[in-house]
């Protein structure tokens, strides 16, 4: 709960009414040291591409002509260290694939680029490759299994795992 005097009492039945089945995540908007090598990344490596550019103060970037799924701006942070561990702040963000053929597509430009993962995990509703992005961000770019086949246990309650990825298999998807 809020540790504010002024916050008002939310009972807790008002948190547990799900929100519309809908809603998505929109955009993310990234504070970057460098806008230059941020797009080097984000469009040179990954593919995105510029919508609209602020000067040489932030950009912003999509896949498919969409308005920005990703901004990313100096204003605050040109030159800038990347947060301390320790701190809060982002863990990572997460790029959706539309198929697991675009997933390995990114993995082979991760390989061309000279871009090291993190870690590459099938989670059973998805197949996930986690990397840093040139501010240190965490990134992970994934794909998500069709519903119909996600690991359920006995009762029917999602059942995620966190297992090894085969890359020589995505590569080849």
């Amino acid at each position: 709960m809020l540790d504010k005097p002024d916050a008002p009492e939310v009972a807790t039945t008002d948190l547990a009414a799900p929100i519309a089945p809908d809603v998505r995540i929109g955009h993310i908007h990234l504070k970057v040291a460098d806008i230059e090598r941020a797009l080097g990344f984000y469009c040179g490596v990954l593919g995105f591409q510029v919508m609209q550019r602020y000067g040489s103060q932030a950009a912003f970037i999509s896949a498919g002509g969409y308005h920005h799924h990703i901004a990313l701006n100096t204003w605050e942070s040109a030159g800038g260290q990347p947060p301390a561990p320790g701190t809060t702040g982002l863990y990572h963000l997460a790029i959706l694939y539309p198929t697991r053929a675009a997933l390995g597509d990114a993995l082979r430009r991760l390989i061309k680029a000279g871009i090291e993962l993190d870690g590459a995990s099938d989670h059973g509703v998805s197949e996930a490759l986690y990397l840093r992005d040139p501010d240190q961000n965490g990134v992970e770019l994934y794909c998500d299994r069709p519903r119909e086949a996600w690991p359920r246990d006995a009762s029917g309650t999602l059942a995620m795992v966190t297992e090894p990825l085969g890359l020589d298999d995505l590569l080849n998807a």
